[in-house]
């Protein structure tokens, strides 16, 4: 038997906050997508003037994070990133088409050493999306620190 913990719209909440908070801090105009530990959109949140396509883009990156239990970038960073040419994943963002994301933005949110969701980023260059997934991340666990399951 194994337990599983879920995270609800009070735990994403704040999540999104913080998110927002830091995209308007440094000006980028971000979608965050948060879902459950089975990648189950949670909450969605487009900035005023963001893209139309992050929309999908980070349920793909938080489907990817969740799903696989790392941050989506560590496909393909170098020198050994799976999903890099001639590595033992490559071409892995085809298997679930639209829904594999192998770039940065996808970040697991992780409880008592479970991975129990999942923050999609989508808007900025590659360190304005880490910028934004470390500050979810951040509260996400001051969240859970403060709010443990009962």
């Amino acid at each position: 038997m194994h337990s599983i913990y879920r995270i609800t719209l009070d735990d994403a909440l704040p999540v999104l906050t913080a998110a927002r908070a830091k995209a308007e801090e440094i000006g980028v105009k971000q979608t965050l997508c948060v879902v459950d530990e089975s990648a189950n959109v949670i909450a969605l949140h487009r900035i005023p003037g963001a893209r139309l396509t992050g929309v999908d883009i980070s349920i793909a990156k938080a489907f990817t994070a969740a799903g696989h239990e790392r941050p989506t970038h560590k496909f393909n960073e170098g020198p050994n990133g799976p999903a890099l040419p001639g590595n033992e994943a490559f071409g892995i963002s085809h298997m679930i088409p639209g829904k594999f994301a192998i770039f940065v933005g996808g970040f697991p949110l992780e409880y008592d050493g479970q991975i129990v969701g999942a923050i999609g980023v989508s808007g900025g260059n590659g360190e304005q999306d880490k910028a934004v997934g470390a500050a979810a991340i951040e509260a996400f666990a001051k969240h859970m620190e403060a709010n443990p399951p009962a």
